[in-house]
């Protein structure tokens, strides 16, 4: 990893790194779902593949998966090292080869030695450890950041990009978080169901990429029913509780509860399993089960269906070996437990939004799910491609039987296309570039999969176990409010992590087995497995923290003690949300010391030591509701009598996410603004990425003259806005000025724009490949001659070399040409002479019809199948003028109203002359003071020469910035008197200025202008296309059509629906009320025949189209025609 700025996106790296097969992972998850595959009937053994071939037995096994180094191979059959940069300027997939070893057994005789065989290619991601940019493989471990930062360079990459993104066909494209329901946790809920309702247990039961869910749920007449996944009906609790092996009624009632209150209930529920099915042995129980399931088979088959039922659909968590049944009908007895306190009101709910039951599928678990199921493709086709070559040749090779670009295709799709297995959409996005903050935002975004349609308002709601793992502000306006959110600043996201060490640690604090279970001990829980039984919880649970801080055990380890139950739940599975909290003693007494810290400073020790020295502790959702914590010192020194604290927080202020940390002094606004300061951040224009000379974007602005804030924060030390900043400071006053700056608009000094306030450039790159097409033709990149169809004016290719590529520094308008190319026919005419050439057409690219620009840099290159590719980039510099949108870092937005010469501008006793002027009206209703705050925050920091500490909840106080100002010979309220620039009178009352960091966002108005007259037309309709880049007409709609309508101005609605709309004239027999036509004589004819009285008709095309669609469903809509005189 390089540099602070990566260690923002560790978790989706971490992860990534976990699923992938490397040095340093033993176990990746890769290899997890190459052993735990089946091919063919699913009772088949895991991680082989056994042909069906009636006589033979033959098995592959699959062995050690592994990884090479991401390469390209060219059309020439070479292959070389490929680099992010390449792929992104030759369009090529940034991706490594994937080999699997496979091993083939002849009835039980090894006759093929292990042979590592490429499956297909895995898209890898910037900055991992596999990718040729990761420290490890440029400069060798250990080497310091100078020589890595130089080294990237060399690579032509940005030293402070982030990564943990993927580059496909060209495109960054990275895939977020999902926010997903906990697996193997029991839920307790309510479910409405006719008027009535009732209460039911849930658990998603997961195992290796197989998920069942298992519900337990009272009927009104008090019976506890099973709902088994793929079997059909629900089964009693009793019954399948017996048919797993406990048949006594004693023993159900201990699994289940030793509460008097609930005995009742529970024998009633074993009475209707003695009476009304006759069951009293787990025999019996079992042939309930065979009766249910495979009823009408043979004796065999039913007894193997309910063996695989019970060992592997049901709770598949838990185990899928038959002893472990005993472990199954306790854990049905909990979830039972747990439904009846809730029908007598003991317990509540449990709550889904709590973030305990959350997990996020980072990008590792998301390409697991899909190289699952393009692995499961890719051997289901060996496998006939194998048993098709045996029976015509008596042998096969794997080697040459693999398809591997089944595999590939399979995730190139869903990375291309966001469309991933279980049909969820989105999940890839194209990285956001618009600016460094933007990028940062985007690669920490979590969504979650709840449709954005339907209200959800408790999903929405910000939950209080959010707090510091999930910003509070950062989230958008609108129909996702709440439901896309982003990570706070110091959170981690648990990894990968064996149980075995976990089991170790237990056994040896005195775990029992599950039989030794009675009513006085607690259930043990490791990621929802039912391990054991512990005769004292409280203590166990104290033992695991103290060995966790001790380093015996590994800190991704959480534990609590559930006291309702009196169970202990242990986790380590990935997915968590996880802070870090200082860890204090019993006495309330901070671990972490002077000496400690003072280490710190000095680089003697790293975070990690803290960590393993037991002074800091990350904690998940789960534990902290056994936790108690302080805000700060004064609570745990003012509060020791009454409160037993168990952690302080590091620093209130990183409950923000990446983007809202970066508003000054937020503490001071009002919530809403603080969302839209942080959503207005990931708009503005500054300096993207260093390297953007060379990168190929579609789309990229770039601020000319951008400066550091001099209001900063303590987060901006982290996010690199001080080495990549995206805004001006700027000197603002806040008066009118004759009315140009009402509604939030603003007036800026012509001055400040001609010394450079605001100005960036727009780049755009177009980009065309020389296609192969099917017959041998392909497109040609020359100058169009005369001969070719659709060729235009001479002076049209003026511009353009012998190449058809035009040249670098000429001024472009919409619609002039870039690059002259030629394409063979759409459609294949038939040959009048087989010498003679194919007539090709005209197809250049040209500038769209509403930008203009200079050409930039002209590049030529080769795609992977050997085409020629062009990439033009054209720069547009972009001045501000009226009616581009500029915002403060407290969403106080505006667009410029009135550009004011700096002659006209009010100014100061000193001459100064304010760049910016807001209107009054913005500040009180808004209630954004921490932007007055700025505004004399930035003022002393220019009069000091320094910049001001703004950070949330611990930045410098209002009344040392007051003193500053005095200091500084101004009032103590950052009030001055200003003349009229007009005049030079004196205005008559005191106005507030100061200097405050604004930005200018993308929108700006040349981007939003469009008009139309004549232009395109929809093929079907043929009416105007819509929208501005398809040069689309401006839609007059339902409501402006009232309007008129309520005027009386009917020719004017004739003009503006018909007229300018879809006018045509169709030819009407008025014998038959049908449509004539021309026939190939050019004759009119009637469809009835009768060409006697056919006459022509003005009416809508839409109109004709119908009558044409209602005929093809066999519906006659007969036109009647009258004559108008």
């Amino acid at each position: 990893m390089s540099g602070k700025t990566a260690a923002l996106v560790n978790h989706q790296l971490g992860s990534f790194n976990d699923f992938i097969p490397h040095d340093k992972n033993d176990m990746s998850w890769m290899q997890r779902v190459v052993d735990g595959i089946t091919v063919g009937a699913v009772e088949q053994q895991a991680g082989q593949i056994r042909l069906e071939l009636g006589d033979q037995e033959i098995i592959i096994k699959l062995g050690k998966i592994s990884l090479g180094t991401p390469r390209v191979h060219e059309a020439n059959g070479s292959a070389s090292d490929s680099t992010p940069m390449m792929a992104r300027l030759r369009r090529l997939t940034y991706a490594a080869p994937i080999y699997l070893e496979f091993e083939t057994y002849e009835d039980g005789i090894l006759i093929d030695e292990k042979e590592a065989c490429e499956i297909g290619t895995l898209p890898v991601m910037v900055k991992s450890i596999a990718c040729n940019l990761h420290r490890h493989n440029l400069t060798g471990e250990g080497t310091g950041d100078e020589e890595y930062a130089n080294a990237l360079c060399e690579n032509k990459e940005d030293p402070q990009d982030p990564g943990g993104y993927f580059i496909i066909n060209g495109t960054e494209r990275v895939l977020v978080c999902l926010e997903d329901l906990a697996p193997n946790r029991v839920m307790v809920e309510y479910e409405e169901r006719y008027q009535r309702r009732t209460e039911l247990a849930k658990v998603f039961s997961q195992r290796e990429g197989f998920r069942a869910l298992t519900v337990v749920e009272r009927k009104k007449d008090g019976i506890l029913n099973v709902s088994i996944p793929v079997a059909s009906g629900q089964v009693p609790l009793v019954v399948l509780m017996m048919a797993l092996g406990i048949d006594s009624a004693d023993e159900i009632m201990q699994n289940i509860t030793g509460k008097e209150i609930m005995r009742n209930l529970i024998l009633a529920n074993i009475e209707e399993a003695h009476n009304a099915e006759g069951i009293f042995t787990t025999e019996e129980a079992r042939e309930l089960l065979e009766r249910r399931f495979a009823a009408g088979q043979s004796k065999e088959y039913r007894e193997n269906r309910v063996n695989y039922i019970l060992d592997n659909i049901l709770l598949p968590h838990l185990s899928t070996n038959p002893e472990a049944r005993k472990k199954k009908a306790v854990f049905l007895g909990r979830m039972a437990r747990e439904v009846l306190e809730l029908h007598l009101g003991e317990r509540v709910p449990d709550d889904k939004d709590h973030y305990a039951n959350k997990r996020l599928k980072l990008a590792g678990n998301l390409m697991e799910e899909l190289f699952r199921s393009g692995l499961q493709a890719l051997l289901n086709d060996l496998k006939y491609q194998l048993e098709r070559s045996y029976l015509k040749r008596r042998e096969g090779k794997v080697h040459s039987s693999i398809r591997r670009d089944v595999l590939t295709n399979r995730i190139m799709h869903a990375m291309a296309t966001g469309n991933w297995t279980g049909g969820r959409a989105g999940i890839s996005q194209l990285l956001d570039r618009t600016c460094n903050m933007s990028t940062l935002s985007h690669l920490r975004r979590v969504i979650s999969p709840l449709t954005r349609s339907q209200p959800h308002f408790e999903a929405r709601d910000l939950h209080s176990t959010q707090f510091g793992r999930l910003c509070p502000n950062e989230t958008p306006e609108g129909q996702n409010c709440g439901l896309v959110k982003n990570l706070a600043l110091v959170v981690d996201v648990s990894e990968n992590f064996m149980q075995i060490e976990i089991l170790e640690t237990l056994n040896r604090l005195g775990l029992k087995d599950i039989e030794e279970l009675n009513e006085k001990m607690g259930k043990v829980y490791v990621n929802g497995d039912l391990i054991g039984v512990h005769s004292d919880p409280k203590e166990l649970v104290s033992s695991i923290r103290e060995s966790r801080r001790r380093g015996v055990l590994n800190n991704v380890v959480n534990v609590r003690h559930e006291k309702n139950m009196n169970d202990v739940m242990i986790n380590s599975d990935p997915g968590r949300i996880r802070r870090p909290l200082l860890v204090v003693d019993r006495r309330n007494k901070l671990l972490i010391t002077e000496k400690v810290i003072k280490r710190l400073e000095s680089r003697e020790i790293e975070w990690n030591d803290l960590l393993d020295e037991g002074l800091v502790e990350y904690i998940d959702a789960e534990e902290e509701e056994d936790c108690l914590i302080a805000i700060n010192e004064e609570q745990l020194k003012g509060n020791k009598k009454t409160h037993d604290y168990t952690h302080l927080e590091i620093d209130p202020m990183v409950i923000l996410g990446v983007a809202t940390s970066n508003v000054p002094f937020p503490e001071h606004n009002s919530s809403p603004r603080a969302t839209m300061g942080a959503g207005m951040s990931k708009q503005s224009l500054g300096l993207g990425q260093s390297n953007y000379r060379l990168r190929p974007d579609t789309r990229g602005h770039m601020l000319h003259y951008p400066q550091v804030p001099l209001v900063q924060t303590e987060a901006m030390k982290y996010n690199s806005l001080t080495t990549r900043p995206a805004g001006q400071n700027m000197v603002v006053a806040v008066m009118s000025y004759q009315g140009y700056n009402m509604e939030d608009a603003i007036v800026i000094s012509r001055g400040a724009i001609d010394r450079g306030l605001g100005r960036s450039s727009f780049l755009r790159t177009y980009d065309a490949e020389e296609r192969r097409y099917p017959g041998g033709q392909e497109d040609r990149f020359s100058i169009p001659g005369p001969e070719v169809r659709g060729a235009r004016a001479e002076e049209a290719y003026a511009h353009l070399e012998e190449d058809g590529l035009i040249h670098p520094e000429i001024e472009l308008g919409g619609r002039e040409v870039l690059i002259g190319k030629t394409s063979p026919p759409r459609f294949l005419t038939e040959p009048t002479d087989f010498l003679s050439p194919q007539k090709s057409r005209e197809s250049s690219l040209t500038v769209r019809p509403n930008e203009k620009g200079i050409v930039d840099s002209v590049m030529l290159s080769e795609t992977e199948n050997g085409s020629r590719i062009a990439r033009i980039r054209i720069r547009d510099q972009r001045i501000p003028e009226r009616g581009d949108k500029f915002a403060s870092r407290h969403g106080q937005k505006g667009v410029l109203g009135h550009i004011v010469p700096p002659e006209g501008m009010p100014f100061t006793a000193s001459g100064i002359t304010p760049d910016l002027m807001i209107n009054p009206h913005a500040i009180p209703s808004r209630m954004t003071v921490a932007h007055v705050l700025e505004m004399i925050g930035g003022k002393v920091g220019s009069m000091e020469g320094r910049t001001v500490d703004g950070s949330a909840f611990s930045g410098e106080r209002e009344t040392n910035i007051r003193t500053g100002l005095v200091n500084a010979g101004f009032r103590h309220n950052g009030r001055e008197i200003l003349y009229d620039g007009q005049t030079g009178r004196k205005l008559d009352i005191d106005i507030f200025i100061g200097v405050i960091y604004y930005q200018k966002l993308h929108h700006m108005v040349s981007g939003k202008m469009h008009a139309r007259s004549r232009g395109p037309v929809q093929l079907l309709t043929r009416q105007p296309t819509e929208g501005r880049a398809r040069m689309g007409g401006l839609r007059f709609g339902e409501m402006e059509r009232d309007c008129l309508i309520g005027h009386g101005a009917s020719m004017v609605i004739k003009d503006r629906l018909l007229d300018e709309s879809d006018k045509t004239t169709q030819r009407v027999d008025t014998e038959s009320g049908h449509f004539g036509y021309l026939d190939r004589r050019g004759v009119l004819v009637s469809p009835m025949e009768k060409n006697l009285a056919i006459y022509e008709v003005s009416m809508s095309y839409a109109f004709k189209l119908l009558i044409e669609e209602l005929k093809s469903l066999g519906i006659v809509a007969r036109l009647r025609l009258e004559d108008m005189s």
